[in-house]
């Protein structure tokens, strides 16, 4: 009996030692200092509830966040669409603890910074600003400090659409799946812009041998996502609500594929957002913005090409960014018009969302990103 009760207690020690645990992290456009800009919540995996853990105030419309590899660290996008500002700052987080606590911040070498990522050996930060159409390459010391950026490349052309293609406007920057090369979607130009990335140079940004990849002209390219076998490639255009599939290698992206995002009863006025692919690489997820307010949903075939099989209402107003659970089980969606966060449950075998429990207040969130630790 005695043997019995040690062996109980000693598993129920141990499944708590190793317990795992989801955190969901919110930004938004707070608009105040005084006011909490940064929202970091736990995701029930089981029935998708979501619990708030920490808030963090003095810090000015932390838009866009991105996670260390190590999930120690949080980056923001900070003083966006504030005039003559834009910043990116540091956060460490301690799940033991439950805090979120500011580390550093530095200028983001351009006005509205609007999305930033990290390279996987955890050393450096690149951030791209989307007025000024430029994108700065920043160092990361061990302990989460920002150093001044070491690079800051400016895009100056536009495209055919004046009211909002009147120069360069790089929306996202994201890695390649061996994280040898670095992509700029950039809304101003109808451009997919292409750099390799050498992490042990001192300025790791080079010129690559295809510098860019055109889009549609007055397409308007957003965000930008690699599938998981990482042979291809989906980019959202915000204007002509469409996702582009492409083939890639070595750093070349080939189009086979565009297809719209919004049913046939829309015309135009798109605002495609965000685009995000489920873990077991089957779906794939598009938001809509504007009269849509919805997530588009495409099966993804044997050739990698997108069907449509649906969409769903977000529940809201303005979905700028959404994310899926490292599980695939939940898709949490930002609604930043009506600020409200809403879950949804993902059918694994069909793709299609269900709304699952009650929306969360957050004003005018922007972004979730999602991490288990």
């Amino acid at each position: 009996m005695k043997k019995l009760l040690l062996f109980t207690i000693t598993i129920f020690v141990c499944l708590n030692f190793y317990s795992q645990h989801t955190y969901a992290f919110f930004g938004s456009f707070n608009r105040d200092k005084d006011t909490e800009g940064i929202f970091v919540y736990e995701l029930d995996t089981i029935n998708g509830n979501l619990s708030k853990v920490t808030t963090v105030k003095g810090i000015l419309n932390p838009s866009f966040l991105t996670l260390s590899p190590n999930g120690k660290y949080v980056f923001a996008c900070t003083e966006s669409k504030t005039p003559n500002g834009g910043k990116v700052s540091s956060f460490e987080f301690n799940p033991e603890n439950k805090t979120l606590t500011f580390i550093n911040s530095q200028k983001s070498g351009g006005e509205n910074p609007v999305y930033l990522t990290t390279h996987n050996g955890g050393k450096w930060l690149v951030n791209g600003n989307y007025t000024e159409g430029s994108v700065s390459v920043y160092p990361i010391l061990d302990n989460g400090i920002i150093e001044p950026f070491v690079q800051n490349f400016q895009f100056s052309e536009g495209s055919i659409n004046p009211g909002r293609q009147d120069r360069s406007h790089i929306h996202s920057t994201v890695f390649s799946p061996n994280f040898d090369y670095i992509f700029f979607p950039d809304l101003g130009a109808d451009k997919i812009r292409a750099y390799k990335f050498e992490s042990k140079k001192n300025e790791p940004l080079q010129v690559a041998e295809i510098p860019f990849t055109k889009t549609s002209l007055g397409s308007g390219p957003r965000h930008f996502t690699f599938h998981p076998n990482g042979k291809f490639a989906y980019c959202i255009e915000e204007m002509g609500g469409a996702v582009s599939a492409y083939s890639y290698e070595n750093g070349k992206l080939n189009n086979i594929q565009r297809i719209n995002t919004h049913s046939e009863k829309y015309k135009d006025d798109f605002e495609s957002s965000d685009v995000h692919i489920s873990p077991d690489g089957k779906f794939l997820y598009a938001s809509n913005r504007g009269n849509e307010n919805n997530i588009a949903i495409f099966s993804i075939q044997n050739d990698s090409t997108l069907k449509t099989i649906g969409y769903q209402s977000i529940k809201g107003k303005h979905p700028r960014v959404f994310a899926l659970d490292p599980s695939g089980k939940f898709l949490i969606a930002t609604n930043a018009q009506s600020g409200t966060v809403v879950v949804f449950k993902r059918n694994q075998e069909t793709g299609l969302l269900k709304k699952i429990r009650e929306k969360i207040k957050i004003k005018e969130v922007s972004c979730v990103q999602i991490r288990k630790y």
